[in-house]
C-alpha cells in the first residue's frame, strides 16, 4: 500500500525542514512525498532542494491559495491513500504511517479519522483533539474531525471532487461534509494520533476567524443541501467546552 503525503508551503523556511525530516523518519517505506510550493522567496526552495532524496516530486509556482495548492498535490500523487502534512507540522511519532497502513489493510474503508495534538514551538503540549466521539452528523452543528488526522483513498477525489476554491478557510469543512455526510463514504475511527501541530492556523485564530468559519460552515452545508440550525453553529464553542470536559473526565 502506497501512502502519498502532501505538504503545501509558502515562505516556510522556519519550519519546513522539520516537516520533511518527520516524513524521512517514518518506519514505513512505501511513501510518496509531494511538496507544492507557492513560489517562495525566503529560502524555502533551498530546503526543498537539499532534501530531494526524500521528496518524490515538487513544484514551485504561484497558486490561488492553500486549497488550490492541495488540489495540485492530490492530482500529482499516485498512492492508494492520501494524507496532508502542513509545512509547520510533524508526524506524532515515527510509526504513524505504519499504523495507518495496517489499519487500512485490516478495514474495508474509504477513509480513517484519528487524533492530533497541538503544541507550542518549544514542544510543550497545549491540547489534544480526538475524533473518538465524532460522527458525520456533528458536521451539522459545526464539528469536523481534525483535517490532518484523515487519510483518504485517492480515488475519492476523482469520484467526488476536490477542494472548492470559493472558500477562505472552510474548503476542508465542505469537502468533509461532501464526502462523509452527503455521499456517506465508508470510514472508521483509527485511534491513531497522527500529527503534532503548532498552535494557531487559518481557522483557529481569534474572533474574526470564528465568525468567518461559522459563515463558511453554513455555506458548506447549504452547498450540499444539508439542513442546519445557524444558532447551533454559532454556539458551537459551548458544545466544544462540553466535549473537552467529557474527554477530561473519561
Amino acid at each position: 500500500m502506497k501512502i502519498s503525503i502532501i505538504t503545501v508551503c509558502y515562505n516556510s523556511v522556519a519550519t519546513l525542514e522539520k516537516t520533511i525530516q518527520s516524513v524521512a523518519s517514518q518506519t514505513y517505506s512505501n511513501i510518496e512525498y509531494v511538496i507544492v510550493d507557492g513560489g517562495s522567496t525566503d529560502g524555502t526552495l533551498e530546503i526543498i532542494k537539499k532534501h530531494q532524496d526524500i521528496i518524490t516530486k515538487w513544484i514551485s509556482e504561484p497558486d490561488q491559495g492553500l486549497y488550490d495548492a492541495m488540489n495540485k498535490g492530490i492530482k500529482m500523487v499516485t498512492g492508494d491513500l492520501v494524507g496532508i502534512l502542513n509545512s509547520d507540522d510533524v508526524f506524532y511519532d515515527e510509526q504513524v504511517l505504519q499504523k495507518v497502513a495496517d489499519f487500512h489493510s485490516k478495514n474495508e474503508i474509504d477513509a480513517s479519522v484519528g487524533n492530533i495534538v497541538q503544541c507550542k514551538e518549544n514542544g510543550n503540549l497545549v491540547r489534544s483533539y480526538s475524533s473518538k466521539n465524532w460522527t458525520p452528523k456533528k458536521l451539522i452543528i459545526g464539528f469536523m474531525p481534525p483535517h490532518p488526522s484523515i487519510f483518504f483513498k485517492r480515488n475519492l477525489f476523482e469520484e467526488l471532487g476536490y477542494y472548492h476554491l470559493n472558500f477562505s478557510i472552510g474548503a476542508d469543512y465542505e469537502l468533509i461534509t461532501r464526502f462523509f455526510l452527503k455521499n456517506k463514504i465508508e470510514w472508521k475511527y483509527s485511534g491513531i494520533t497522527t500529527t503534532s501541530m503548532l498552535v494557531g492556523g487559518l481557522s483557529s485564530s481569534g474572533t474574526s476567524s470564528y465568525k468567518l468559519i461559522s459563515t463558511e460552515i453554513q455555506k458548506a452545508l447549504s452547498m450540499n443541501a444539508i439542513p442546519y440550525n445557524s444558532t447551533k453553529i454559532k454556539m458551537r464553542f459551548v458544545w466544544k467546552i462540553i466535549g473537552l470536559l467529557q474527554q477530561k473526565n473519561a
